[in-house]
Protein backbone atom coordinates (compact mmCIF):
# COMPACT_ATOMS: atom_id res chain seq x y z
CA UNK A 1 0.00 0.00 0.00
CA UNK A 2 1.40 3.50 -0.79
CA UNK A 3 2.32 5.99 1.94
CA UNK A 4 0.96 9.14 1.27
CA UNK A 5 3.42 12.05 2.47
CA UNK A 6 1.69 15.12 3.43
CA UNK A 7 3.37 18.65 2.56
CA UNK A 8 4.90 20.17 5.98
CA UNK A 9 5.30 23.86 6.43
CA UNK A 10 4.88 25.51 9.14
CA UNK A 11 2.80 28.48 8.65
CA UNK A 12 2.16 27.80 4.93
CA UNK A 13 -1.30 28.62 3.87
CA UNK A 14 -3.02 25.85 1.38
CA UNK A 15 -5.60 24.96 -0.67
CA UNK A 16 -7.58 21.56 0.25
CA UNK A 17 -10.25 19.81 -0.94
CA UNK A 18 -12.57 17.13 0.96
CA UNK A 19 -15.17 15.11 -0.41
CA UNK A 20 -17.80 12.87 1.03
CA UNK A 21 -17.87 9.33 1.26
CA UNK A 22 -19.56 8.54 -2.53
CA UNK A 23 -20.58 11.89 -2.58
CA UNK A 24 -23.39 12.07 -0.99
CA UNK A 25 -25.06 15.28 -0.48
CA UNK A 26 -24.52 15.20 3.34
CA UNK A 27 -24.01 19.02 3.35
CA UNK A 28 -28.13 19.62 1.31
CA UNK A 29 -28.75 19.05 5.73
CA UNK A 30 -28.62 22.49 7.32
CA UNK A 31 -27.94 20.71 10.28
CA UNK A 32 -25.06 19.41 8.81
CA UNK A 33 -23.79 22.33 7.87
CA UNK A 34 -24.59 23.58 11.12
CA UNK A 35 -22.20 20.92 12.42
CA UNK A 36 -19.50 21.17 10.41
CA UNK A 37 -19.32 24.83 11.60
CA UNK A 38 -19.32 23.42 15.17
CA UNK A 39 -16.72 20.70 13.81
CA UNK A 40 -14.38 23.98 12.04
CA UNK A 41 -14.49 26.08 15.44
CA UNK A 42 -13.55 23.34 18.24
CA UNK A 43 -10.31 22.24 15.64
CA UNK A 44 -9.52 26.46 15.76
CA UNK A 45 -9.65 26.51 19.33
CA UNK A 46 -7.80 23.37 19.99
CA UNK A 47 -5.09 23.50 16.34
CA UNK A 48 -5.29 26.83 15.74
CA UNK A 49 -5.44 28.16 11.86
CA UNK A 50 -6.75 30.90 9.96
CA UNK A 51 -9.65 29.93 7.55
CA UNK A 52 -9.14 32.42 4.56
CA UNK A 53 -11.73 31.24 2.36
CA UNK A 54 -14.62 27.93 1.91
CA UNK A 55 -16.84 26.96 -0.24
CA UNK A 56 -19.37 24.22 0.61
CA UNK A 57 -21.16 21.99 -1.46
CA UNK A 58 -23.60 19.47 -0.93
CA UNK A 59 -20.71 16.75 -1.26
CA UNK A 60 -17.74 18.15 -1.32
CA UNK A 61 -15.94 21.39 0.12
CA UNK A 62 -12.97 23.86 -0.92
CA UNK A 63 -11.29 25.96 1.58
CA UNK A 64 -7.91 27.63 2.37
CA UNK A 65 -6.30 27.32 5.70
CA UNK A 66 -3.30 29.45 6.86
CA UNK A 67 -1.45 27.61 9.72
CA UNK A 68 0.61 28.90 12.14
CA UNK A 69 4.32 30.01 12.07
CA UNK A 70 5.52 27.08 14.35
CA UNK A 71 2.97 24.55 12.90
CA UNK A 72 2.65 22.57 9.69
CA UNK A 73 0.04 19.74 10.08
CA UNK A 74 -2.74 19.94 7.82
CA UNK A 75 -3.59 16.26 8.53
CA UNK A 76 -4.46 16.74 12.47
CA UNK A 77 -6.51 19.63 11.67
CA UNK A 78 -8.33 17.69 9.06
CA UNK A 79 -8.34 14.00 11.46
CA UNK A 80 -10.11 16.37 13.81
CA UNK A 81 -12.55 18.27 12.02
CA UNK A 82 -13.79 15.09 10.05
CA UNK A 83 -14.00 12.66 13.94
CA UNK A 84 -15.79 15.59 15.06
CA UNK A 85 -17.95 16.07 12.82
CA UNK A 86 -18.65 12.37 12.06
CA UNK A 87 -18.96 11.78 15.73
CA UNK A 88 -22.02 13.63 15.95
CA UNK A 89 -23.29 13.51 12.98
CA UNK A 90 -23.50 9.43 12.87
CA UNK A 91 -25.58 9.95 16.46
CA UNK A 92 -28.20 12.10 14.80
CA UNK A 93 -28.32 11.01 11.06
CA UNK A 94 -28.37 7.87 9.19
CA UNK A 95 -25.26 7.62 7.19
CA UNK A 96 -24.98 4.94 4.29
CA UNK A 97 -23.87 1.69 6.18
CA UNK A 98 -22.41 -0.14 2.74
CA UNK A 99 -18.77 0.18 3.16
CA UNK A 100 -16.25 -1.88 1.49
CA UNK A 101 -13.99 -4.44 3.31
CA UNK A 102 -11.10 -2.08 3.45
CA UNK A 103 -13.11 0.86 4.80
CA UNK A 104 -14.79 -1.95 7.66
CA UNK A 105 -11.42 -3.28 8.62
CA UNK A 106 -9.98 0.20 9.00
CA UNK A 107 -12.97 0.52 11.36
CA UNK A 108 -13.71 3.70 9.09
CA UNK A 109 -16.97 5.25 8.74
CA UNK A 110 -19.35 6.09 6.01
CA UNK A 111 -19.07 9.79 6.14
CA UNK A 112 -15.94 11.12 4.40
CA UNK A 113 -14.12 9.98 1.65
CA UNK A 114 -10.55 8.40 3.59
CA UNK A 115 -8.05 11.82 2.16
CA UNK A 116 -8.00 14.63 1.19
CA UNK A 117 -6.12 16.89 -1.54
CA UNK A 118 -3.76 19.57 -0.67
CA UNK A 119 -2.06 21.97 -2.68
CA UNK A 120 0.76 24.82 -1.11
CA UNK A 121 -0.15 28.06 -1.75
CA UNK A 122 3.15 28.96 -3.07
CA UNK A 123 2.58 33.26 -3.66
CA UNK A 124 0.23 36.16 -4.43
CA UNK A 125 -1.27 34.66 -7.85
CA UNK A 126 -2.08 31.27 -6.57
CA UNK A 127 -3.74 32.37 -4.01
CA UNK A 128 -6.06 34.72 -5.88
CA UNK A 129 -6.57 31.91 -8.43
CA UNK A 130 -7.29 29.55 -5.76
CA UNK A 131 -9.54 31.81 -3.84
CA UNK A 132 -11.42 33.08 -6.89
CA UNK A 133 -11.67 29.23 -7.48
CA UNK A 134 -13.57 28.42 -4.10
CA UNK A 135 -15.86 31.02 -4.61
CA UNK A 136 -16.25 30.21 -7.89
CA UNK A 137 -17.53 26.58 -7.90
CA UNK A 138 -21.02 26.65 -7.69
CA UNK A 139 -21.36 28.22 -10.67
CA UNK A 140 -19.22 25.48 -11.97
CA UNK A 141 -21.54 23.11 -10.68
CA UNK A 142 -24.48 24.59 -12.08
CA UNK A 143 -25.63 24.86 -8.66
CA UNK A 144 -26.37 29.05 -9.24
CA UNK A 145 -25.92 30.93 -12.16
CA UNK A 146 -24.22 33.90 -10.07
CA UNK A 147 -21.74 33.73 -7.22
CA UNK A 148 -23.34 36.03 -4.84
CA UNK A 149 -26.40 33.57 -4.95
CA UNK A 150 -24.56 30.60 -3.33
CA UNK A 151 -24.92 31.40 0.65
CA UNK A 152 -22.27 28.49 1.86
CA UNK A 153 -18.92 30.46 0.89
CA UNK A 154 -16.83 33.12 2.32
CA UNK A 155 -17.56 35.07 -0.87
CA UNK A 156 -19.93 37.22 1.13
CA UNK A 157 -17.70 38.41 3.60
CA UNK A 158 -15.46 39.33 1.13
CA UNK A 159 -18.01 41.48 -0.96
CA UNK A 160 -18.23 43.50 3.01
CA UNK A 161 -14.33 43.80 2.85
CA UNK A 162 -14.70 45.01 -0.34
CA UNK A 163 -12.89 42.53 -1.78
CA UNK A 164 -14.77 41.31 -4.31
CA UNK A 165 -17.80 43.44 -5.92
CA UNK A 166 -21.35 41.89 -5.13
CA UNK A 167 -22.17 41.26 -8.91
CA UNK A 168 -18.63 39.78 -9.26
CA UNK A 169 -18.52 38.45 -13.25
CA UNK A 170 -15.59 35.43 -12.82
CA UNK A 171 -13.57 35.84 -16.05
CA UNK A 172 -13.41 32.22 -17.86
CA UNK A 173 -11.04 33.29 -20.34
CA UNK A 174 -8.12 31.49 -18.62
CA UNK A 175 -7.16 34.80 -16.29
CA UNK A 176 -8.21 33.13 -13.06
CA UNK A 177 -9.29 29.84 -14.08
CA UNK A 178 -5.18 28.87 -15.65
CA UNK A 179 -4.21 25.37 -13.96
CA UNK A 180 -7.34 24.79 -12.08
CA UNK A 181 -8.88 22.26 -13.93
CA UNK A 182 -6.98 19.48 -11.07
CA UNK A 183 -8.83 21.67 -8.30
CA UNK A 184 -12.26 19.46 -8.59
Amino acid sequence: MPEYLRLIQPGGTFFFTVVTYNRLPIFDSPSARELLGDAFRSAMERYPFTMDAICLLPDHLHCILTLPETDGDCSIRWGYIKSYFTRRFKGTNEVTPNLNKSREIRREGSVWQRRFWEHIIVDDFDFERHFDYIHYNPVKHGLVNNVEDWKWSSFHRYVELGWYPRRWEHEEDGKNMVGTEYLD
